[in-house]
C-alpha cells in the first residue's frame, strides 16, 4: 500500500474560481457611515495603473500604490460618483473637518 503525502494546500481545480479580474481588483463590500451606506472595494497595487485623486487629502494616489474605491450604495450613484481613496484617508475621513482645497501652487505637506 503506498501512502501519499499530505496536501496542505488545495489544488487548483477545488477552490472556488473567482475570475482573474475580481480577484485582482476586489470584492465590492458595503461599509455604514454618518452619510449614508457606500459600496467600497480594495485595490491592490499591482491592479492601478492611473493616477487618481484622493479626496481625503488632496494628495495623488499613484500607479501601484494599494487603495481603495468607494461609491454610493444606493440607486442614485452611477459610475461618475465612485472615487479613489487613500485607506488610512477613508477609515479617518469622520474624524477630519472638512477637506480644504490646495491650488497647485500650494505647498504639499503642512
Amino acid at each position: 500500500m503506498t501512502v501519499s503525502p499530505r496536501r496542505n494546500r488545495p489544488r487548483r481545480d477545488e477552490t472556488t474560481g473567482l475570475d482573474a479580474e475580481r480577484a485582482r481588483h476586489g470584492v465590492p463590500t458595503v461599509q455604514q457611515w454618518r452619510d449614508g451606506d457606500w459600496q467600497v472595494r480594495a485595490i491592490s497595487g499591482g491592479a492601478s495603473v492611473k493616477t487618481y485623486h484622493c479626496p481625503g487629502c488632496d494628495q495623488e494616489i499613484r500607479p501601484g500604490v494599494a487603495h481603495l474605491v468607494a461609491w454610493p450604495a444606493d440607486d442614485r450613484g452611477d459610475l461618475t460618483d465612485r472615487r479613489h481613496w487613500h485607506s488610512g484617508c477613508w477609515r479617518a475621513r469622520d474624524r477630519r473637518g472638512p477637506n480644504l482645497q490646495r491650488g497647485r501652487g500650494a505647498p504639499r505637506y503642512g
